[in-house]
């Protein structure tokens, strides 16, 4: 009786109440095995280490041994495919994801309107010939495309149950662009009539992307790149007109010397 709290805390983790309750039941469980399983599992896991023998578990050793030389730096890890899976997408992959979002016929159609804008610039590059009528065509053209953006704000703000409302702000605005559409096809100067569209839809843009933000993701990311291919188009035209004319200025010049 005198040992069994010198064995208690050498070789067992559990505390003294637990001792009381589970030693009646040593003695009153002969017959039940139930008892002698579910004390032998108590026993087994409050044992501490050293009741084991290092000699019957040679593997444990090594285990330890192992585990102490162990060591690695938190910076060498390489990174799970988790992390890399886990990263945020970026502005690019977000736009095309939405783009593809846009339905079929305002996505062809919108792509199918930016084919006038292109054609011009290519057409004079590979003649390498500056044509002022068709230079004239892409302003006109471009001075209609800005006025139908700058109608859509109605046809936008008109319905009952529009989240934009026929107000100042927004009708006023969607007629400024068409006037600077207007001015540009008076001007006798190309040059100046593409400046005046590129501004134009600029603007537009701005209405479309900033002040208005109950438009469709779809639909801003496609007025983005509508704008950006319009605007290029027509700066490639100008700067076509530059070059080509200065190349025909000094072929002139040669052939008068």
């Amino acid at each position: 009786i005198n040992m069994f709290p010198l064995i208690r805390r050498c070789c067992f983790h559990t505390p003294f109440k637990l001792q009381k309750v589970t030693g009646p039941r040593l003695l009153t469980s002969g017959k039940n095995k139930t008892s002698w399983s579910s004390l032998g599992l108590q026993l087994q896991r409050g044992m501490c280490p050293l009741s084991r023998y290092p000699s019957h578990n040679p593997a444990s050793v090594y285990a330890i041994k192992l585990q102490a030389f162990h060591t690695s730096l938190p910076f060498l890890k390489k990174k799970t495919p988790k992390d890399s899976e886990t990263k945020p997408p970026g502005i690019l992959q977000r736009s095309m994801t939405s783009l593809k979002d846009s339905p079929k016929p305002a996505l062809y159609l919108s792509l199918a309107g930016l084919i006038p804008f292109v054609s011009v610039p290519l057409t004079m590059a590979i003649q390498g010939t500056f044509y002022p009528e068709l230079a004239s065509a892409q302003v006109i053209y471009g001075a209609v495309t800005v006025s139908f953006l700058g109608g859509m704000r109605w046809g936008f703000a008109l319905p009952e149950n529009s989240p934009a409302k026929p107000d100042w702000m927004n009708l006023a605005n969607s007629t400024i662009p068409p006037l600077f559409a207007w001015q540009a096809i008076f001007f006798k100067d190309i040059t100046n009539g593409a400046v005046m569209v590129v501004m134009a839809l600029g603007i537009a843009l701005h209405y479309d992307v900033s002040l208005l933000p109950t438009y469709p993701r779809w639909f801003k990311v496609l007025r983005v790149v509508g704008t950006l291919v319009m605007t290029l188009s027509l700066l490639a035209t100008l700067l076509l007109k530059m070059i080509l004319e200065e190349q025909l200025k000094n072929s002139r010049n040669k052939l008068q010397i």
